[in-house]
């Protein structure tokens, strides 16, 4: 037997290699592996807003749509902007982000949306829950309140809404 390949045999032959490979000191080793996103950046859109608290979770999309009753491809097509949330899916994103992402309200008409969007209404349930017709309501939200008695209305009614406590 040649004498190199009998050293070899012998050291590598008293190593207790468990399974494993030796270290091949000379042999060239690349280490592949998914990089992190980065999630240091300020989300601009609703999507971004779910993308950013996703990788920082690190879920997948799947698990983002299943959290929130949705298809991964709905996951997706928010992230990347193709979509909108429904209104209905307001209220499950607001607590899978665990914060409101929308800017709090300082008008009338901004509070009378961001209550639609808390309890996922669309504007024709609003409507009935206020008692008035839905193109009021939408009017609303646009442009304003623009009669000090139905101010005084809406102003009744958020307030009503916010002293009832659920269960």
């Amino acid at each position: 037997m040649n004498q190199k390949f009998a050293r070899t045999v012998s050291v590598l032959g008293d190593a207790h290699l468990h399974g494993r490979v030796a270290f091949l000191p000379y042999a060239s080793v690349t280490l592949k592996g998914l990089k992190p996103k980065d999630t240091e950046f300020e989300p601009q859109s609703l999507g971004e807003h779910i993308r950013k608290r996703r990788l920082e979770l690190r879920l997948s999309q799947q698990e983002v749509a299943r959290r929130l009753a949705c298809s991964w491809r709905t996951v997706f097509n928010w992230e990347n902007g193709k979509t909108k949330p429904a209104m209905e899916s307001i209220p499950a994103i607001i607590e899978f982000l665990g914060y409101d992402p929308f800017p709090d309200p300082a008008e009338l008409c901004d509070r009378l949306a961001a209550l639609r969007r808390a309890k996922g209404w669309t504007i024709q349930q609003a409507a009935e829950q206020l008692g008035v017709d839905e193109g009021t309501w939408s009017r609303w939200e646009r442009t304003g309140i623009p009669w000090k008695r139905h101010q005084d209305m809406v102003r009744t009614f958020l307030n009503e809404l916010s002293t009832v406590r659920p269960g």
